[in-house]
């Protein structure tokens, strides 16, 4: 069946109103794009950033009589309504479109990161099969690619890695399949769990070698030091974690971080100099990963 698409060049004041205003008037959903080309980076505590110019999509049902839904949108809007376009959207399976674009990636010298869907590239090298769900993790975004690469340069023979922040589970499924004894996979998003045990099974790996957990219910980072610590998160929230996350390091052992800007890396760096030494960064297209190795002070984090 196709869809009726409605579209709004709207500014920073008025997306959000009109936004509300075609929920109420029976969109099945609404998008805010970019209109302009500007960059949105990482928001504050409760703010959500919106565009200076941003185009609204709402989508209706085919069979909507387009023209009292824009008077009723006109009313819920309470303001002259901006220029606007209406297509037909061809319906499609959207999951099978985005599956078609989705190829096999090669991280580093030995690591693949395949869809579950599709033949890997190279059968004698260490593919991982994923299938993401709803959570991030695909390999495709800098800062996933960045750390597959770090991991795959690692000699992680029966090490133990947390992967703080698991997504699709994409880094520590990686790291056992390039040799980690076993996992400790965090996550504040349920999803993300049930994403990173789904894709642990797709992999043939044994269920007692990565352990999945909320952050409130994961062990204590002093009651369980591991080799290596991933945490692909937000520079925020590296920031707040960083006692954490080093607590969670035997002396010695290896982190990586990453989610971060290139314009955060100094911010990141600095807090982590505390804990770490020979901090180093790598970018790909304005992302950035940092790794450094855990020194002997400051012990419990």
């Amino acid at each position: 069946m196709p869809w009726l698409q409605l579209s709004f060049d709207a500014n920073r004041d008025s997306a959000e109103a009109l936004e509300d205003a075609l929920l109420d008037v029976g969109a099945a959903a609404v998008t805010l794009q970019d209109n302009a080309d500007q960059p949105l980076y990482e928001p504050g505590l409760n703010e959500r950033p919106v565009w200076n110019l941003t185009r609204v999509t709402g989508l209706f049902d085919a069979t909507t009589d387009m023209p009292s839904t824009l008077a009723a949108l006109a009313a819920a809007y309470d303001h002259d309504l901006p220029a606007q376009r209406l297509e037909i959207l061809e319906d499609k399976d959207w999951e099978r479109e985005w599956m078609t674009h989705y190829h096999p990636i090669q991280c580093g010298q030995r690591l693949w990161v395949c869809p579950s869907w599709r033949e890997p590239v190279d059968s004698q090298a260490v593919n991982l099969k994923l299938d993401p769900g709803l959570a991030f993790g695909t390999g495709t975004h800098p800062t996933t690619f960045l750390c597959l690469g770090w991991l795959d340069s690692q000699t992680l023979d029966m090490e133990h890695v947390v992967d703080y922040g698991c997504g699709s589970g994409i880094l520590g499924i990686a790291a056992l399949l390039l040799g980690a004894r076993e996992v400790t996979a965090i996550d504040n998003d349920p999803q993300a769990l049930v994403a990173t045990r789904d894709n642990l099974q797709r992999n043939a790996l044994a269920d007692d070698r990565l352990h999945c957990y909320l952050p409130e219910q994961a062990p204590k980072p002093a009651e369980h030091r591991a080799d290596v610590v991933v945490a692909n998160i937000l520079a925020g929230p590296l920031v707040e974690l960083a006692p954490k996350l080093a607590a969670y390091l035997l002396p010695g052992g290896r982190i990586v971080l990453s989610g971060i800007l290139l314009e955060q890396a100094s911010t990141i760096t600095e807090r982590y100099s505390t804990w770490f030494e020979d901090l180093k960064t790598e970018e790909k297209e304005g992302w950035c990963c940092i790794s450094g190795i855990r020194n002997s002070t400051n012990a419990d984090g």
